[in-house]
């Protein structure tokens, strides 16, 4: 099948797939009794680009997350949770559809090849959108009586198209709808219900661009034109801050997927300095792609530490409204880290000692921070081995709304979530797929095929986490296994071709 009918047969998957949602309430997937249980409200925070080891509660010694190390002190941790994808756009596809990579309409930060060079051009935002009628998350909420909101970096469709928030579940929107647009912590405008909202103080320039040559690298002063009055991240927590207030006395749903740390580099100077100092750096001149800073690993550290900033003002927010037990707050991250534009992952371990990064299919690059807490509800202190990922959040938040899940590929977490004794239930289809790479996780086994066409890589997950030993030349039965399953896994199209990795 060609062309245009290779579009319309993935779009019919797609649509068998993702829109067989029951609007009325039915039986949780878990077939558990759960009418005495209350319905919480609920607050996802999404991280970009924050590696498996970028927490303290993951191991992380040189950057400071108290807020989230309380998260896992007071709730579950998760140490075998993935993301949808490697990179930004099919990894939220995935979160917000329960569709995974072989079967989400989305499967790659994907400009419209129609359009042509979209880097130069100021007024052309928004990425391949989201099909009308997607059943997402947020539709999910809003079926079972929920107000929704979606605040931070959206990446699913541009201005005017099918993908924006409002149009796919959402009441309330505030962020950036476009990934290249927000490379830049200081943009001209954010996207709030359809219309712009403009940034006080912010004047347009480049997130991609060098240090000029006869700039001293040395002088704080160089670095100054990449900056702005008003930092996009402050703008969504104070959206956020006006969102939970506001709903404070009807259940709500708040998707907040914030940009840090994805790059480039910047975030306001009173918070760098809490790092000034503390690690040995070399200014880095954007010869990479992104925008030059003179303190990069300090920057790096400060923007997680932004991070963690934000989910402690969540969770004091919500002790001061007197919402923390009846609400689940959820905080994991898109995709591994980042390795260009001044980011230094050797330095801080980022992947945890995984192999790989973003980008990439291997441990590093999916495999993701989750923490869970609902005072009362999950236990305190927790921690949990079960292999999952994101396309189990669409059963999971079915279950634990007491609705007839879509048809999908994930499994609820449900009972993992509310510590129930046993044996976890059956993983979901744990599959990845990104520019022809493959890789599917059955039990602790990973079969990997890293690029198109070359052979099977067969890892024991349980005993070597780093990907160091290819079992495949011992266990050909594993390998047909494995083959068996990813023949199964995949809705073909034409529509994503084979091609070089896209500038992120």
């Amino acid at each position: 099948m060609t062309g245009r009918g290779a579009l319309d047969a993935l779009v019919a998957a797609s649509a068998l797939i993702a829109a067989a949602a029951c609007s009325g309430s039915g039986s949780p997937q878990s077939g558990r009794e759960v009418a005495a249980r209350p319905r919480p409200n609920v607050v996802f925070v999404l991280a970009d680009d924050l590696g498996w080891g970028e927490l303290g509660s993951y191991g992380q010694a040189r950057i400071r997350t108290p807020a989230l190390d309380r998260m896992a002190r007071e709730g579950l941790r998760f140490t075998d949770h993935y993301s949808g994808s490697p990179v930004c756009a099919p990894s939220r596809d995935v979160l917000l559809t329960g569709l995974h990579a072989g079967h989400a309409y989305i499967r790659d930060n994907d400009e419209l090849p129609e359009r042509g060079d979209v880097w130069g051009d100021t007024l052309l935002e928004g990425q391949r959108p989201l099909l009308p009628d997607t059943y997402t998350l947020g539709r999910l909420f809003q079926d079972a009586g929920y107000v929704t909101a979606a605040i931070g970096k959206w990446g699913l469709g541009g201005p005017g198209s099918s993908g924006e928030p409002n149009l796919q579940g959402f009441d309330h929107w505030v962020g950036y709808l476009c990934q290249r647009e927000a490379h830049n912590y200081y943009p001209t405008h954010l996207w709030k219900n359809g219309e712009k909202l403009p940034l006080p103080g912010n004047a347009w320039f480049s997130a991609h661009q060098r240090l000029p040559a006869d700039a001293d690298p040395d002088d704080p002063a160089s670095y100054a034109p990449y900056s702005g009055a008003t930092y996009a991240v402050d703008v969504m927590m104070g959206e956020a801050e006006t969102f939970l207030r506001a709903h404070r006395d009807e259940p709500f749903f708040l998707y907040l997927p914030l940009p840090l740390p994805h790059l480039a580099l910047q975030v306001p100077d009173g918070e760098v300095s809490a790092y000034r100092g503390a690690f040995p750096e070399e200014p880095y001149t954007g010869d990479r792609g992104y925008l030059p800073n003179r303190e990069p690993r300090a920057a790096y550290a400060a923007m997680i530490s932004r991070l963690d900033d934000g989910v402690g003002h969540v969770l004091a927010l919500l002790e001061e409204l007197g919402l923390e037990e009846r609400t689940l707050v959820v905080f994991t991250s898109d995709n591994g880290p980042s390795w260009v534009g001044g980011v230094d992952p050797a330095f801080f371990t980022s992947s945890g000692g995984l192999r790989g990064r973003k980008a990439q299919l291997w441990e590093g690059g999916i495999r993701v921070p989750l923490l869970a807490r609902w005072p009362g509800r999950v236990p305190a202190g927790a921690v949990s081995a079960q292999a999952s990922g994101f396309a189990d959040w669409m059963a999971t938040f079915a279950d634990l709304l007491d609705r007839r899940p879509p048809a999908g590929d994930g499994v609820s977490l449900l009972p993992t979530l509310l510590g129930a004794s046993g044996e976890p239930s059956a993983s979901g289809a744990l599959y990845w797929e990104f520019q022809g790479a493959q890789a599917i996780r059955f039990g602790t086994w990973k079969a990997m095929r890293p690029a198109p066409g070359a052979p099977l890589e067969l890892y024991d997950l349980a005993a070597d986490p780093g990907e160091t030993m290819d079992l495949a030349p011992y266990r050909s039965d594993l390998v047909a296994e494995a083959e068996r399953r990813l023949a199964g896994a995949r809705t073909e199209s034409e529509l994503f071709p084979l091609r070089s990795p896209s500038r992120e």
